[in-house]
């Protein structure tokens, strides 16, 4: 007779994922950290009881902000390679509908994230209970419903027994790297409390086996065929490299054949940037060496990315006879860009490659990859010493009349944000991890941000998620609790969600945020007035006498937030206050607060590439027009499909 324990749903719940293991690489690891939530009456006396009572291996985090803890978890999952995770649980209601962002922004990235938010009664005998959603034409439909287009598996548990086939599903898509993302059981609170007697071989440990995927033979030899043909192949690395943990695999096949390589904001770090072969950045926001190349490219062999516009410049930087080969454990992300495909892990496939291609094969490249990295640092150097002047002022000002005499009257500052950056990388630790997801700062980055250790670079741009920034950064820390975390974070995104940084404070866990405060959305700012938009809505002013966002720019202080909160506190508006905030924001214990004025207008952007936007075709000013003509162009050259 099977052996039964009996307890809530809730309580089975908790035990289940404290006994939740995975296999990988011959090493056994607990894949469930612990449970964030923030306690609502949707949820904190059934899974509340639980954890109170017997939490076992798990750890609680009281978050602050629904969709702020729901970004910690999905940093802590991207930072532990996802192979580790932290459960996300929330009250029925807004706090539920607070988590569907994240959501959203999970799954994009392919980052495992479970989320257990809390339900109306399943009985529906007190309906409507407070914070429920009803809608007239369906009794089933309730805030949780949300979720389901933006997650990669959904169920709710209606009767205790749905749990256990619920919950095996749920592990079986958070570890598949092929499909893992966002992943929703709702907990009717009702059902929380149900209990049931459990078999206890759901309940006992349970190693899950991630074998690395092994890519068909004919796949490895049309991709064989495919790179002894081609005379100057370009590798892309995509965040699927770090993931596999292949960038040593992918430095040895590219040094190996003397081809280049090239990094989406998900790939970089994976592999040195100091490598000989590593051009930096692609794309929309890439740099000159990777996209003159990327031009003359006859193949393009991407590894474990999605090939977003940002990546190839909206299907426009590749020439018309560029072939593409795709290694992804995905066949969905494989197919794109009607490439050849190897679907299997890259590290596996990679490794095969290069025993398997000829010895005497090398690309045709010769000195123009180093010629190319050279050019770029030539104008890296010149980005760090992009200051300001009475010049600058002259040629950056006819950019957006008033904008830089008005936020230096109305906040001081001096800085340029390239050099700020710069200033930024040379002063940290070399293996410190640097956090960023929207704004103009993610461009920079992808350009600017150069590193040879492993992790250190953790951009969210799938989803360009403002509000993740600072979060996310928490989650790093709680991943690797011996390196330094940084959230480099705009004005606008530190506003939208900074929640978070308080948890950081309650765990002791030190993270710094550096705020770029250049007084509004910079980088929306730019994209609207350099395609013929007035200057509509995108800094922060003061309302004027004309009745429109037009007085004075606001002066927020930002290191007075973080104080406040308890944080250190520091404030820059030119170059010698920012070296001075750097230092002793490294000397700190306590997180940390940097608030830099940086110049609008003072951020890169170019370099070779081009973006399908969505621009008017009816406007009556010169650079609207000009803008039209630019994407008709860049249209009629990129690739249909």
């Amino acid at each position: 007779m099977q052996q039964t324990v009996r307890l809530t749903v809730a309580q089975a719940l908790t035990q289940f994922l404290d006994h939740q293991y995975i296999r990988f690489d011959g090493q056994v690891t607990k894949f469930v950290d612990g449970v964030a939530t923030i306690f609502g009456h949707g949820i904190v006396l059934g899974l509340g009881q639980a954890l109170d009572s017997n939490p076992g291996g798990l750890q609680y985090y009281q978050g602050k902000n629904e969709q702020g803890m729901a970004h910690m978890a999905a940093g802590y999952a991207k930072q532990q390679n996802r192979r580790k995770i932290i459960a996300v649980a929330s009250s029925i209601g807004p706090g539920a509908a607070n988590m569907v962002t994240a959501a959203a922004c999970a799954s994009v990235n392919n980052i495992p994230l479970l989320l257990l938010p809390g339900d109306a009664f399943a009985s529906r005998q007190p309906d409507p209970v407070l914070q429920q959603l009803e809608q007239e034409h369906d009794d089933s439909i309730t805030t949780n419903d949300a979720f389901r287009p933006v997650c990669k598996y959904w169920a709710r548990v209606n009767r205790p027994e749905q749990l256990m086939s619920a919950m095996l599903h749920a592990m079986r898509v958070l570890i598949d790297p092929a499909i893992t993302g966002a992943v929703c059981v709702a907990l009717p609170q009702d059902v929380q409390g149900e209990a049931y007697d459990w078999p206890v071989e759901f309940l006992a440990k349970r190693v899950h086996k991630l074998p690395r995927a092994v890519p068909a033979p004919e796949d490895l030899e049309e991709a064989l065929a495919l790179i002894t043909a081609a005379e100057r192949p370009l590798v892309i690395c995509g965040g699927g490299v770090r993931y596999s943990e292949a960038g040593r695999a992918m430095t040895d096949f590219c040094e190996a054949f003397h081809i280049p390589f090239a990094e989406t904001q998900a790939g970089k770090s994976a592999a040195p940037g100091s490598n000989a072969y590593n051009l930096g950045g692609i794309g929309v926001t890439g740099n000159s060496a990777a996209n003159e190349i990327a031009k003359r490219a006859d193949l393009v062999i991407s590894v474990g990315s999605r090939l977003s516009d940002f990546t190839t410049s909206s299907k426009w930087l590749f020439g018309d006879d560029c072939k593409f080969l795709n290694i992804n454990v995905s066949l969905f992300h494989a197919q794109k860009m009607d490439a050849s495909y190897c679907v299997g892990d890259a590290k596996e496939t990679l490794q095969r490659l290069t025993l398997a291609l000829p010895l005497d094969y090398k690309s045709a490249w010769g000195g123009a990859i180093a010629e190319a990295k050279a050019a770029w640092q030539d104008e890296m150097r010149q980005l760090a010493a992009y200051h300001y002047s009475e010049n600058f002022r002259t040629i950056v000002q006819a950019q957006n009349p008033g904008s830089i005499a008005d936020f230096i009257r109305d906040l001081g500052g001096t800085l340029t944000q390239t050099e700020a950056l710069c200033a930024v990388r040379q002063a940290i630790a070399a293996d410190a991890v640097v956090v960023g997801a929207s704004g103009s700062l993610p461009g920079d980055m992808q350009r600017m941000w150069e590193t040879d250790a492993s992790g250190s670079y953790h951009m969210e741009y799938g989803y360009s998620c403002m509000g993740y920034e600072i979060a996310a950064t928490l989650g790093c820390k709680l991943a690797q609790p011996g390196r330094e975390c940084y959230a480099m974070v705009g004005d606008g995104s530190f506003l939208m969600l900074h929640s978070e940084l308080v948890t950081a404070i309650q765990e002791g866990k030190k993270i710094n945020v550096v705020v770029f405060d250049n007084a509004g959305f910079g980088c929306i700012n730019n994209l609207q007035m350099g395609n013929g938009v007035g200057n509509l809505g995108t800094e922060f002013r003061r309302r004027g006498d004309d009745g429109q966002l037009s007085g004075a720019m606001l002066h927020i202080d930002y290191a007075g937030i973080g104080e406040a909160l308890g944080a250190a506190g520091f404030r820059a508006c030119n170059m010698r206050e920012l070296q001075a905030a750097l230092e002793a924001a490294k000397q700190e214990t306590r997180c940390t607060v940097i608030d830099m004025k940086v110049l609008p207008k003072t951020m890169t952007e170019g370099y070779g590439s081009w973006w399908n936007c969505g621009v008017s075709e009816v406007n009556l000013s010169e650079k609207g027009e000009a803008a039209l003509e630019r994407v008709l162009e860049g249209r009629q050259k990129a690739r249909q499909y």
